[in-house]
């Protein structure tokens, strides 16, 4: 029996030893040293995690069908999606990093704006890496300010675009008669019909660039650009915007005694009538729901005069993923032509794409000219006529911080 338990002791020491030279393989890995067929060729046959938000069915469905079988197929890739706030991937990266965890479970992260300046700060990414994307090189314009900064923080690689947002207000034709312009129109529009607006509370994403935009048409967004951040300074320049919310509330839905926890609540609110205006950070958003049923056919989009926030989203790779040939190869399918064109179409997403239109031949351009955007989408001219940038990612935390203290109140 003594003979038995040390021969399934070294066994086991065997088994763990043998273990963790494949989980240090899996860390030890030096981008420069390889080519791309190196990467295509250790790729095939593995399976690549992908983390995001997953409050959004239409985009998970493109995720976990297009993606997936386009993976499968043409690189034997099997994706698995995990739907997850970001705040909780970057606490889980944060745990793993502290904790000396050398192989996680995350390959790809979708991310953005203050998360990734924070993931960046923190040391949680692998990178750079967006030099060694074929597509990255042929496709995207790597010159871009929107490519190279995200909310004002330089990139530098380590992260590849996704795609592109801008912040639009959707509404129904068939409730509001006129669309307010400006702040000053929204609040004439909320006393005239109390209730039947409202927006999501901060930190939500949607809520805060919401936010953002009202601040951006009281008080301009120029002064941000350069801003330290510094929350009694950020405080004295956004206060008209803080007094301008607090007038707005009860004229809200529940007359602002609360808010909507995320996009996805308001556009169901939305959908039932419960209010007649919801928003979106996706352009196409309005004709996609329309398409699907899930809107009603008289609704529309609409933008302020002085324009809205737009930005780009991003695709980055955690500094322990355990499969990062397969993330690399993933990402730069989803850089392709193919990706784009597909994510754009309004009922399959209607993700804005993040190819450069001067580097497509005639017949690409044709793809993404010949998806038909809907009725409710407003023109690409139109959008980029007024598109505003974001604010650098290490202020936004702090407008956040500074509404949920100076707003809701203790209603909330």
């Amino acid at each position: 029996m003594k003979k038995k338990s040390i021969a399934i002791f070294m066994i086991m020491i065997l088994v763990f030893g043998l273990t963790g030279c494949k989980e240090e393989s899996t860390v030890e890995y030096n981008l420069s040293e390889k080519d791309w067929d190196t990467i295509l060729e250790e790729a095939r046959g593995t399976t690549v995690t992908i983390y995001g938000y997953g409050g959004d069915q239409k985009t998970n469905n493109w995720i976990d069908t297009y993606v997936a079988s386009e993976l499968k197929e043409r690189y034997d890739i099997t994706l698995n999606r995990v739907g997850m706030n970001i705040d909780d991937i970057l606490n889980n990266l944060l745990n793993e990093k502290q904790a000396n965890v050398e192989s996680g479970n995350m390959d790809v992260v979708w991310i953005n704006g203050e998360n990734f300046f924070t993931a960046k700060q923190n040391d949680l990414l692998f990178g750079p890496f967006t030099d060694k994307l074929p597509n990255f090189h042929k496709y995207v314009d790597t010159e871009s300010v929107e490519v190279n900064y995200d909310f004002g923080y330089p990139v530098e690689g380590y992260e590849a675009p996704f795609g592109k947002a801008q912040f639009v207000m959707i509404y129904n034709s068939a409730k509001v008669d006129k669309v307010p312009r400006n702040h000053k129109e929204l609040m004439e529009f909320c006393k005239n019909n109390p209730g039947k607006f409202t927006y999501p509370a901060p930190p939500d994403f949607t809520g805060s660039a919401f936010v953002r935009n009202i601040i951006y048409d009281i008080v301009g967004y120029e002064q941000f650009m350069d801003m330290e951040a510094d929350e009694e300074v950020i405080k004295e320049a956004i206060q008209p915007a803080i007094d301008y919310f607090v007038e707005l509330k009860p004229y809200l839905w529940k007359e602002g005694k609360t808010y909507p926890a995320e996009a996805g609540l308001l556009d169901n609110m939305y959908a039932d009538n419960e209010v007649y205006m919801t928003m979106s950070y996706n352009p196409n958003k309005a004709s996609g729901k329309i398409g699907t049923g899930e809107f009603p056919e008289s609704t529309r989009t609409f933008l302020f005069d002085k324009g809205t926030i737009g930005n780009t989203h991003f695709l980055a790779i955690p500094y322990n993923a355990p499969n990062k040939s397969g993330a690399l190869v993933a990402i730069d399918f989803i850089l392709s032509v193919e990706a784009q064109v597909s994510k754009y179409v309004p009922e399959t997403w209607g993700d804005l794409p993040v190819l450069d239109n001067n580097k497509l031949s005639e017949e690409e351009k044709a793809m993404f000219d010949n998806v038909k955007l809907g009725i409710a989408t407003l023109p690409q001219d139109e959008l980029l006529e007024k598109r505003l940038p974001e604010v650098p990612a290490d202020l936004v935390p702090i407008i956040e911080k500074i509404w949920m203290e100076s707003v809701p109140g203790e209603s909330e």
